[in-house]
């Protein structure tokens, strides 16, 4: 192959509980990119459609990725990228993510898959931090393996895919404002009280139980954020209106996704999913504040091929 055209997809970070160490991706709601093998060595970033982003190798998050992946690879060639952009930036559901993805897998795959998956995460990373500040990978990782992951750990990078039950549907809002990542971190609190870290680590282990045995109630229970949510959610305008009317709605849970300002629930059944949608509209109508609204299914393959 010289060529591939892909989807990547958008992706849930944090998942409430789970910050900088949880994420999943979504099924219909993602980028296209083109890549392709050209004789110069390096990386050129050709076209991008949709957003205006930097073509310059070294500051688009795609091009550092793919540079980092090459680095460590045996190629006599370079690649080509077009970036069908979207996947709106600072909309907290991993557009650099996507980007920094999607150009790995592909140069690995017309590489003949020299690099396993966590090798190409740990190489996705480098976009991130060019993107945000933090070479975190709550986003690259779901996006990359598909379904639920966790970063069980950094150093050494340790990335667990976690069971996605199979009537499980994410619902998210989009409010037409933009929140910076790296603004985002710089309002959170260094340390936390140890009660709410307790509650934390509870969170997290009773999600990922939830999910393992398909434990909906479980799951619901243990959608809370204690530490990162209280402070984050007052940059997101009608954040409690649209928590309150989701889980009245029937939603599972419901929390900020990312870094914000999108929001998301999750839900038993695609019908409850569409109807916490309407009920995430209701609340964003009465603000006046444009939105876009995805009702997915998790997406367990992560990225595609497509004709």
């Amino acid at each position: 192959m010289n060529e591939l055209k892909i989807f990547t997809p958008a992706t849930i970070a944090n998942v409430s509980c789970g910050f900088d160490v949880l994420g999943l991706a979504l099924d219909n709601v993602g980028d296209e990119m083109i890549i392709r093998k050209i004789p110069e060595n390096g990386i050129i970033i050709s076209k991008i459609e949709g957003q205006d982003l930097p073509l310059e190798t070294h500051k688009n998050v795609a091009g550092v990725a793919g540079l980092a992946l090459l680095a460590e690879a045996e190629a006599t060639h370079g690649f080509e990228i077009e970036i069908i952009k979207r996947i709106k930036p600072g909309s907290g559901i991993g557009s650099s993510a996507a980007s920094s993805a999607g150009a790995v897998w592909a140069i690995n795959e017309l590489l003949g898959k020299p690099f396993n998956t966590s090798d190409l995460v740990r190489f996705a990373m480098e976009g991130e931090r060019l993107a945000t500040g933090v070479a975190h990978a709550d986003n690259v990782a779901p996006a990359l393996f598909g379904g639920f992951t966790l970063v069980r750990s950094y150093e050494p990078l340790d990335i667990i895919s976690v069971n996605t039950p199979s009537e499980l549907y994410a619902t998210v809002i989009h409010p037409q404002i933009e929140v910076k990542t790296s603004d985002a971190r710089e309002i959170l609190r260094t340390t936390v009280q140890l009660k709410d870290a307790i509650k934390q680590w509870g969170n997290v282990g009773g999600l990922i139980s939830g999910l393992y045995t398909e434990d909906y109630d479980l799951i619901g229970r243990s959608l809370q954020d204690h530490i990162i949510e209280p402070i984050r959610s007052i940059l997101i305008p009608a954040f409690d209106s649209v928590k309150k009317n989701s889980i009245k709605a029937g939603a599972l849970g419901c929390g900020i996704s990312g870094s914000g300002p999108s929001i998301f629930a999750l839900s038993k059944g695609e019908e409850t999913a569409l109807n916490v949608g309407e009920a995430m509209k209701a609340a964003y109508n009465k603000v006046g504040i444009k939105y876009d609204v995805h009702v997915s299914k998790v997406n367990k393959q992560g990225i595609k091929i497509i004709n």
